[in-house]
């Protein structure tokens, strides 16, 4: 069909960036879970999901509308959960595997597969994949479906659709949802740390897995964290309010600052898919421009004659008015001030828990408001996109996928809006009784979600660091194993993250001395396995000399700590024996 009278460019380049960063993203998340089904998942697993799956009686299609995931469909296919789980997993390794580096599997049924397959894997995941960025993937994943295209009476059709901007504002809604809902919660919930600018002194030491570079990160003066705390508030909470700005250098001034807060946090700690998935999320904040001057395929737009016209001088006054008063309140509320005699720049917070929750009751719903207002500017740019389309059939059918998309974009903002306003309660009790239903009736489904990470920092005087060793006598123990092998820094950052029953072997490490089976604090179960030099089980996959269900120590044993617990005090001969010692970490990583 005929193209639409020129515009604005389209979103072209962002969209595909933004779909293949998606399906990379899915890739990750499939191909990290699938390694540990049987330690997680399997029949003597953690937590075997087939206890989730408990017949009620009902029939195929209830059972799904109450609980939705593909699982239900494996004993008809003449498949246990364990297997049911591993077969989704590779079914969702190929396609997003196909969907990164094939441009034409980057469509809405594709993605809406890839979509079905992660939350049938997230029904029975229960604790370990309770994680936001589960949750996050779960809702971008959900967006990819409106924003990829159909293909539909796609013999000649251009490459984009006229609603297109429309889809894909909700990525940048989303964005704006999880980056400003982080940075509040973690004043509203009063930590102690996060309010005397401290927290990061303890966050590189503490996190689940940090990576060598945590290590130099912590040994950063004192002046430098806060001042690190501070920036990390000015991004979280200040800057995503530019991601609606009408000026696009200000959008990618809040892009490169999400891009930098991500990859500092991507270079000190290994936080699985999240912080990737996040920047693809801010590719919601670039437009065909500037993706294409990246990749040398940008058409420079005529900036009009010397001296600039009166709207590009106005565009430059409210850019740097911006900046100012982005420093000026930075150094206003965290009393930012040098001290000459020590030579660094001090900070503290210079608000009180009240001011703060009063601005945060006076913002949240005005908030929505400028979202709202800009959602409505996208759609009412789309309408008219739809009336410049030539010919009367082509003009028909891009109006009606322009209903049909705008209605959909309206009600995915409507309902995100109760999960949203979680950060102020009397914000969400404000909201219209009919928008608490229809959440509620989609809760299940994860389409939309709240996020705050870091609510709270966690590990504030050491962490519990749980160290498995294995040994045939009881004597000689080797293979230490947890985030760091039990000794020296993690490995690098990654896409992936190991779950409780995931560890990294240490290959030929022995203890130095014999270790007591029952001493205090330590875990110690038999395995009558027959010998296996390296506890490659850990990791949920057996290696060649082991047999197929591994044996893991439960979740209750490691809470029980440093209490002595015992699966067997006597263990049958040819087996070796696992001993976890549970030890509180507060060393450097």
């Amino acid at each position: 069909p005929p193209s639409p009278l020129p515009m604005a460019e389209p979103p072209r380049r962002a969209r595909a960036l933004f779909l293949a960063g998606v399906a990379a993203a899915y890739l990750a998340a499939f191909a990290s879970l699938y390694v540990q089904v049987p330690g997680l998942y399997g029949r003597d697993g953690i937590l075997p999901a087939r206890r989730v799956l408990r017949l009620s009686g009902k029939g195929l299609w209830e059972q799904l509308r109450d609980f939705p995931t593909l699982l239900w469909l494996g004993p008809s296919l003449g498949l246990d959960t364990e297997l049911g789980m591993e077969l989704l997993c590779l079914l969702g390794v190929l396609c997003s595997f196909g969907a990164l580096l094939l441009e034409p599997l980057r469509n809405s049924l594709v993605f809406a597969l890839l979509w079905v397959l992660y939350l049938s894997l997230y029904q029975v995941g229960q604790v370990f994949l309770y994680f936001q960025w589960d949750s996050l993937l779960l809702e971008a994943g959900f967006l990819a479906v409106l924003v990829a295209p159909l293909h539909l009476l796609s013999g000649g059709a251009p490459a984009w659709r006229p609603h297109d901007s429309v889809t894909f504002w909700l990525v940048r809604w989303l964005l704006f949802r999880l980056m400003f809902a982080s940075g509040v919660v973690k004043l509203t919930s009063r930590c102690p740390t996060w309010w005397g600018l401290t927290a990061l002194t303890y966050h590189y030491e503490t996190q689940c897995i940090p990576t060598p570079a945590a290590w130099f990160a912590h040994q950063l003066p004192m002046w430098f964290q806060k001042l690190s705390v501070v920036a990390t508030y000015v991004i979280e909470v200040a800057v995503p309010v530019l991601f609606f700005a009408p000026i696009r250098r200000l959008r990618l001034f809040a892009f490169y600052s999400q891009v930098l807060l991500q990859v500092l946090i991507i270079l000190t700690g290994n936080y699985n898919f999240f912080n990737m998935l996040t920047i693809v999320l801010a590719s919601s904040l670039l437009d065909e421009e500037h993706v294409g001057r990246s990749t040398g395929r940008s058409k420079r737009r005529n900036t009009g004659s010397w001296p600039p016209s009166l709207r590009s001088f106005l565009s430059v006054l409210l850019e740097l008015s911006t900046y100012s008063l982005l420093l000026y309140w930075s150094i206003q509320y965290f009393g930012m001030e040098i001290n000459w005699e020590k030579r660094l720049l001090e900070s503290k917070v210079a608000f009180t828990y009240h001011e703060f929750t009063t601005w945060l009751r006076a913002v949240t719903l005005p908030l929505v408001g400028l979202a709202f207002l800009s959602l409505s500017w996208e759609i009412l740019a789309a309408m008219y996109r739809c009336a410049c389309v030539r010919g009367c059939f082509w003009k028909l059918w891009a109006t009606l996928q322009w209903v049909i998309f705008a209605t959909a974009a309206m009600g995915v903002f409507a309902i995100s809006l109760v999960p949203f306003t979680y950060i102020e309660q009397e914000s969400n009790g404000q909201l219209w009784p009919g928008i608490h239903q229809a959440f509620g009736a989609v809760q299940h489904l994860q389409l939309v979600n709240s996020y705050g990470l870091f609510r709270r920092m966690t590990g504030v005087g050491g962490r519990p660091e749980v160290v498995l060793e294995g040994s045939y006598d009881g004597q000689s123990w080797t293979v230490s194993t947890g985030p760091s092998g039990g000794k020296g820094p993690s490995g690098s950052s990654s896409p992936t993250l190991p779950s409780t029953a995931k560890a990294t072997t240490d290959h030929g490490a022995k203890a130095s001395s014999p270790r007591g089976v029952n001493t205090a604090g330590t875990v110690t179960a038999a395995l009558p396995w027959a010998p296996v030099p390296i506890l490659s089980t850990l990791w949920g996959r057996n290696c060649s000399s082991a047999p197929s269900k591994p044996a893991l120590v439960q979740p209750e044993a490691v809470s029980s700590c440093p209490i002595p617990w015992s699966l067997g005090a006597e263990p049958p001969p040819g087996s070796i024996l696992l001993s976890g010692s549970c030890r509180q970490r507060s060393g450097p990583p």
